[in-house]
């Protein structure tokens, strides 16, 4: 009986954890306080549902029975603890930015081992996150264009280096500072093409790189100094302590001024070209909101990250396929089984599609402002859910290892995308840098940190690759750790790709940052599966 009492208590009380997901999928709304009300209420629902309490005591994420009478299997007890510990984290999270819902989505070694949704998708309605919830996924988006781009490309029918006037006449042809210069599709996926962001202000932009790039020098110039003294070694021990702090805490300040670059970009939000009410029939039309602008910069020279080059792509993709750019990324949404992911359109019905929300000037929450995002499909006009994208990170990751495991070729089938084809995608590019992620380079449609380890005993840096997301009402990670591969394993025959840890974290709410979340959720997993 006392069993039986905790066991409704659990309903009865305040929602969370696994037992928040199982109310939400009945349709419940907000659990009434504790009390003599409560336990009416959880004694109830506990009659109507037919808790199940075991001779002991029912363990927590045990199945419970659902509306339909399906039953969710409990998480996989080699990741309980993994499970719990990123609970809390991302619970802090959301506290700490005061986010209405998030939904996170973990798979091991391509089977989905944890996904769940914390608070509201829609507050006003008290309708709870579950982990079939849609929300933008904003930037995520140009993963998705890549993805398209490189099947063409792979295929024969994209030439990367080629002029993009090739494909899309109706962009005209560039200068800059009086020189012709070339924009190729290349230069696009990897923010090289010049072409401008929403900042329409090219003295501000300019002044903002020109900072950027001497804080980069100065923490070059250190690393190399320091390296030189550890080669030469003949500096005093005592002379070499003391100058590190002085170099570590001029390379802090540096790289403190380059991080609060993201706390001055909450004013980015006001651009007006994030909220466009327009809707755009085709992608071509939408290029007539930059392609008369002048480039900020001579192409290739400099990294500047740019929606609006994802939209010329977008355009180039059109062309390349032969039919609309949105046909194309649905097919292809079809073809690696990501039914949930949609166009963000304001008009059609798209079931557990969750509200965007924003913090006003006086830090209440308000629903955001109603944007089409037809003029940026390619760089951040797609829905999704925490599974579809797990499922497009594991196509990825199949993709990239597929190739290693020769002794299974027989067996297993051929990836979306060749492994040449993922390695190439995933080879940082020279000028290029990620301001949400200090140690990565970007390369094409994606941010890439390579392995390294400086030190013995110390930080060792994993590979991983990884691209956030920041739109109207929106935030949004996807994250993929390889496992670093062993030959004998391999050659085993016992093990299959992919193999390695993605982690999906979407919120409706803008301005959160999730890189950082992300990354320490996908250790912690890897850190179970490992044990």
């Amino acid at each position: 009986m006392h069993c039986l009492a905790r066991a409704l208590r659990r309903v009865s009380g305040p929602v969370r954890g696994w037992g928040q997901q199982r109310l939400q999928r009945l349709g419940s709304g907000q659990c009434p306080p504790r009390g003599a009300g409560a336990w009416g209420w959880g004694v109830g629902l506990g009659l109507a549902l037919g808790v199940k309490v075991a001779a002991g005591c029912e363990q927590e994420g045990a199945p419970r029975r659902e509306a339909a009478g399906e039953v969710k299997p409990p998480p996989p007890r080699g990741f309980a603890r993994a499970i719990e510990s990123s609970r809390d984290l991302l619970q802090r999270i959301k506290d700490e930015v005061g986010a209405p819902g998030i939904v996170i989505g973990v798979s091991v070694d391509g089977k989905e081992v944890w996904s769940e949704g914390l608070g509201y998708a829609d507050v006003e309605n008290r309708v709870i996150c579950k982990p079939e919830t849609i929300m933008r996924i904003a930037s995520i988006s140009k993963c998705l264009t890549m993805m398209a781009v490189a099947k063409l490309w792979e295929e024969g029918k994209l030439d990367l280096d080629a002029p993009v006037q090739k494909y899309v006449p109706e962009f005209p042809e560039k200068e800059y500072e009086g020189e012709k210069v070339t924009i190729t599709t290349r230069l696009l996926v990897s923010h090289l093409s010049g072409i401008r962001h929403y900042e329409k202000d090219i003295t501000k932009v300019k002044e903002q790189k020109e900072k950027a790039n001497k804080a980069l020098k100065l923490m070059q110039d250190v690393k190399k100094s320091n390296q030189e003294k550890e080669l030469k070694e003949k500096e005093d021990k005592d002379t070499e302590i003391n100058d590190f702090p002085k170099a570590k805490s001029e390379q802090d300040g540096e790289a403190k001024g380059r991080n609060l670059k993201p706390v001055k970009k909450t004013k980015e939000f006001e651009h007006e070209e994030y909220y466009l009410k327009e809707k755009f029939e085709n992608v071509i039309d939408s290029l007539k909101i930059f392609k008369n602008d002048p480039l900020f910069f001579k192409p290739g020279s400099q990294f500047l990250y740019s929606t609006y080059g994802f939209t010329l792509l977008s355009a180039v993709v059109e062309r390349v396929s032969g039919c609309k750019f949105t046909d194309y990324m649905l097919k292809m949404f079809h073809d690696l089984d990501m039914l949930a992911t949609v166009l963000d359109d304001n008009e059609s019905m798209i079931y557990n599609r969750a509200r965007c929300y924003v913090c006003n000037k006086k830090g209440r929450l308000v629903n955001a402002p109603y944007v089409d995002n037809s003029y940026k499909w390619a760089g951040g006009g797609f829905l999704s859910s925490a599974g579809d994208l797990l499922k497009f990170g594991n196509a990825l990751l199949y993709s990239y290892q597929v190739g290693q495991f020769k002794n299974n070729a027989n067996k297993l089938l051929p990836g979306y995308l060749k492994p040449d084809t993922i390695t190439t995608m995933w080879t940082p590019v020279p000028n290029t840098e990620a301001s949400w992620d200090k140690d990565g380079k970007y390369a094409m449609g994606w941010v890439v940190v390579e392995k390294q380890q400086e030190y013995g005993f110390c930080r060792q840096q994993r590979h991983y690759i990884s691209h956030t997301g920041g739109a109207v009402g929106a935030s949004s990670v996807l994250l993929i750790l390889p496992e670093e591969l062993d030959s004998e394993v391999i050659n085993s025959g016992l093990v299959t790709p992919p193999r390695g840890v993605v982690v999906n974290i979407i919120c409706n709410m803008q301005s959160v940052s999730l890189n950082s979340t992300a990354l320490k959720i996908a250790k912690e997993f890897d850190k179970d599966k490992l044990a």
